[in-house]
């Protein structure tokens, strides 16, 4: 069991190519004893993004503030407080934040280590 306020969790800086100005809280992991799902909280500061990538774990997001547009499968859509947001596995997909403001989202993906 783990009761935190999200403030508590390290912000880490998301390290990899294709990324601006992002950071991430890993809210629930593996390491709580969550045997099936992580929960992440991302931020992205103004014109920041994350890469255009692809893998194969589904994952759920909910946009907790913020404007920004989810570009997925070669298509962008407006995302903005209160959106749900499915991306199916292996689907080229990128979040941006178009607004002057962060962009904080709550991401939930099935464990790597799920899927062989």
């Amino acid at each position: 069991m783990k009761v935190n306020n999200y403030l508590d969790i390290k912000v880490e800086k998301v390290e990899m190519e294709g990324v601006k100005g992002a950071t991430v809280r890993r809210l629930i992991s593996q390491t709580d004893g969550a045997p099936n799902f992580a929960m992440r909280m991302f931020e992205l500061e103004p014109k920041g993004h994350t890469p255009l990538h692809q893998h194969p774990q589904e994952h759920e997001v909910y946009i907790l503030e913020g404007e920004g547009t989810l570009v997925y499968e070669g298509k962008e859509y407006k995302l903005e407080k209160d959106y749900c947001v499915f991306i199916p596995s292996n689907k080229m997909h990128q979040f941006k934040n178009i607004g002057t403001k962060s962009l904080r989202f709550l991401c939930v993906i099935p464990h790597p280590s799920l899927f062989p």
